[in-house]
């Protein structure tokens, strides 16, 4: 049996299990399995998890995380995944508003802060993590029937490419992320895939919302996420987007990014300073697999 603990992100959803219960295992078969969503127990990915320091007086906890998604491939990290590992920790060792929690992941360390703790319904942390300083250049992509795009790669430690949207409202006033005709999905698969990135991409598809005049701006975003496809939040994606927003379409931090979701707030002060995401994370079930 594998014990798990599920958690969720804004809808971006986690098994949580700790490797020493899963020796001689496949990591990547086992992903595959257990995040199927009509074989398995379902979820975008599975983050393996060791602990460093389990002990809150000798510092802050620590632990080792690897990300697999959903189909079996290996990522670098997760925002939402990262998050969703620290309010575990967080609910597991009784720790209060204000402590911060170290998580190691394939794309470096990542500090955790706890901003506040709810359990009235299902156990929820507010965390506010610091991603690290992102890379960003404009990049030009073309597409199989010939039509190009304008857009900005992004590294978050996992690679974006990120495109403005500019769309008016539907007349029942919900979003239009399409391009050219085509479906943001369509496009977005076709991006994730493309040559130009031969590890594949994630894609996130941004359109202005509101913002200035002493309010945070706000965007909307929809994401084709890498090994998952369409999903409804992913915390490095509303990092890329705002990196984005901020360095190439002038945006200003902080920056409020509405996923279908839900809200995440990022602030980035500088290009030469790390960005800090704030978003919520859930813990849903405990429970075991075979």
């Amino acid at each position: 049996m594998i014990p798990f603990t599920k958690a969720h992100a804004c809808g971006n959803d986690f098994l949580i299990v700790a490797e020493s219960n899963i020796a001689r295992l496949d990591l990547s078969a086992l992903a595959d399995q257990l995040c199927d969503r009509n074989t398995g127990i379902g979820a975008d990915g599975i983050e393996y998890f060791e602990w460093l320091n389990d002990d809150p007086r000798r510092g802050p906890l620590s632990a080792r995380i690897r990300l697999y998604n959903a189909d079996g491939s290996l990522a670098e990290i997760s925002g939402n995944g990262t998050r969703c590992v620290a309010a575990w920790m967080a609910f597991e060792h009784n720790l209060q508003p204000g402590e911060t929690l170290l998580l190691h992941t394939d794309a470096g360390p990542r500090t955790c802060t706890l901003d506040e703790l709810r359990e009235a319904d299902s156990p929820t942390a507010l965390i506010t993590t610091d991603m690290d300083i992102p890379d960003w250049e404009p990049r030009v992509v073309e597409l199989a029937d010939g039509s190009r795009l304008d857009g900005v790669y992004v590294s978050m430690g996992n690679p974006h490419f990120v495109l403005l949207v500019e769309n008016p409202p539907q007349p029942d006033g919900s979003l239009d992320f399409s391009l050219d005709g085509r479906p943001w999905q369509e496009i977005g698969e076709e991006i994730c895939f493309h040559p130009d990135f031969p590890d594949q991409t994630n894609v996130e598809f941004v359109q202005r919302l509101a913002g200035g005049r002493g309010q945070a701006d706000q965007v909307a975003l929809r994401i084709f996420e890498r090994g998952v496809g369409p999903t409804s939040s992913s915390g490095t994606g509303t990092s890329a987007a705002a990196t984005a927003m901020i360095a190439a379409f002038g945006a200003s931090s902080p920056i409020e990014v509405f996923a279908p979701g839900g809200m995440q707030r990022v602030h980035w002060p500088g290009s030469d300073r790390p960005l800090a995401l704030t978003g919520p994370a859930t813990l849903i079930a405990r429970g075991e697999a075979w």
